[in-house]
């Protein structure tokens, strides 16, 4: 075999025969049936964590009840109201709800269609965790899969909105190599955020996260070096969806509601862990003194 054939053989060899494309639909909720959360999909994660209270200065009660979790109309609808509510011992004055996917995956494309709430000190969020993240209450702790703390199980921020700056959303990796702070981040203005339904989407590969609001990217996380700091991204992550209330809240506020036409998981046709061989065949034509190259 000559140099040239030989080159063009190590060629062959080392490009993918395709591109990996996440096509198929695995997983989904269209909230199509008015009445309460299907809890064969979703789990509403109300446990404190720390007995007293919920991470990042939150001030409300996540609870299990129906009035801040419920089907309507085809939307999911996350509740958050102004109220007095005792719960675990502990006494808040406003309500929310924060629910966990019983459904967990490695790589693939998430599209939530959702209408923000509104309201300053409101900070809604459809995001993802590390399956194996040990955290008292969350669902697949409960499971007996938690085993890494926060960050080192990894945090995916498809979308999080904060009132203050109603038409604004962004998104954000939590990895160790940042010490869990916000660094790996970008965003979009997005006109009526909470006057109409916008998608929010994210694409996870096996070397890249990308955002995207209405099909317009606005942030790509891609470390040059993956490893267990800056990639814990090779192992099952699950959905979340709740509204936070910050401590910053409006003291007008009563109520407001986050509404989700959808959740849709895709993964590729393709098994990312097997991925497909080129076919190649090497063959002599006698009549030209040269080698046939049949590559499909």
């Amino acid at each position: 075999m000559n140099k040239p054939v030989l080159c063009l053989l190590l060629t062959l060899l080392a490009a993918p025969l395709h591109a990996q494309t996440f096509d198929v639909l695995v997983w989904a909720d269209e909230f199509s049936v008015d009445g309460p959360l299907d809890t064969a999909k979703w789990w509403q994660q109300h446990q404190l964590p720390n007995g007293t209270s919920w991470y990042n200065g939150e001030i409300q009660h996540y609870t299990n009840r129906d009035t801040n979790a419920f089907v309507q109309g085809g939307s999911l609808h996350l509740a958050a109201y102004k109220e007095t509510f005792t719960d675990q011992g502990e006494t808040k004055e406003y309500t929310s709800a924060r629910l966990n996917s019983k459904f967990a995956f490695t790589y693939g494309r998430v599209e939530i269609r959702a209408q923000l709430p509104t309201g300053v000190g409101t900070w809604p969020a459809l995001w993802m965790l590390g399956q194996n993240i040990t955290e008292p209450g969350a669902y697949w702790q409960t499971q007996g899969f938690g085993t890494q703390p926060w960050p080192q199980c990894g945090e995916i921020d498809i979308m999080e909105h904060w009132g203050h700056n109603q038409n604004y959303v962004s998104s954000a990796i939590h990895t160790p190599s940042s010490f869990g702070g916000t660094q790996n981040v970008g965003g979009q203005y997005v006109s009526g955020a909470s006057t109409g339904y916008h998608t929010y989407s994210m694409v996870w590969s096996p070397t890249s996260i990308t955002f995207a609001v209405d099909s317009v990217t606005h942030y790509t996380y891609a470390p040059s070096v993956r490893n267990s700091s800056t990639w814990p991204f090779d192992l099952p992550q699950f959905i979340l969806m709740n509204i936070a209330i910050q401590p910053s809240i409006d003291p007008n506020f009563t109520s407001s509601e986050m509404l989700v036409d959808y959740v849709r998981i895709y993964q590729s046709s393709l098994s990312a862990a097997e991925p497909v061989q080129p076919s190649v065949r090497v063959f002599p034509n006698p009549s030209g003194g040269i080698f046939s190259v049949a590559y499909p």
